[in-house]
């Protein structure tokens, strides 16, 4: 069957984040969104961000199928999640520089436990963070986070910049994906039996953010080891 295209964006999605949202809201039995949960580390986030940056800088990196992917990204932690012809994998060294990716800030990893355990997942210890940069126009296509060594853990994923819309469907691409409108220091979790669920994001609206300029910066956390 052919993969079901989206309904087109309405402006109706981002009117709805200049209106109060409930601070928590249930996307699955085990998948959370914390709304604006990542506010208050905001001030030692962005510091810490532009430091991995430095060390190892976004790039687009290739799909198995050749094609260069819209969304720039970096990683840090021990292991860095990384993708080209001989397909996608987790490694301890940033193929550009060939040292090891930069060290897990302390504000990413205190961010993450605090998230996962208002999500219901104690004793969370990731181990790679990768950090995407969407500009506008750029998406991501429904995909699953499954190159963990483990799926016991959950993901931790975390919203700054401008905004976007969080696609979030079920145990395939046919699935019809829920649309979630993500804001600035917003937070999302999933784990357990919604660990596989396929998501992604539409594709970004042009906007410009105080603080981050015309840019949309996601970071998620794994344990990958």
């Amino acid at each position: 069957m052919p993969q079901q295209t989206p309904p087109p964006i309405t402006p109706d999605l981002f009117a709805s984040l200049a209106e109060p949202l409930p601070a928590t809201e249930r996307l699955g039995a085990q998948a959370w969104l914390l709304r604006g949960f990542a506010l208050p580390f905001v001030e030692a986030l962005l510091p810490a961000l532009a430091e991995v940056e430095q060390a190892a800088p976004f790039r687009q990196m290739l799909t198995p199928g050749g094609q260069t992917m819209s969304v720039a990204l970096t990683n840090c932690g021990t292991l860095g999640w990384t993708s080209d012809r001989r397909g996608y994998r987790y490694e301890p060294l940033d193929p550009l520089s060939g040292r090891p990716w930069p060290a897990l800030p302390p504000a990413f990893l205190h961010l993450a436990r605090e998230a996962a355990a208002a999500a219901g997942f104690a004793d969370f210890a990731p181990d790679a963070c990768l950090v995407n940069r969407y500009l506008p126009g750029t998406r991501m296509g429904l995909h699953q986070d499954r190159d963990e060594r483990s799926l016991a853990h959950p993901i931790v994923s975390v919203s700054l910049g401008i905004p976007a819309v969080f696609l979030f469907g079920g145990y395939t691409r046919r699935e019809p994906a829920r649309r979630v409108p993500l804001a600035h220091g917003d937070v999302l979790v999933w784990g357990g039996e919604d660990r596989l669920r396929f998501h992604g994001i539409l594709p970004v609206k042009a906007a410009v953010h105080p603080l981050l300029g015309a840019r949309r910066i996601n970071f998620t956390l794994r344990k990958a080891g």
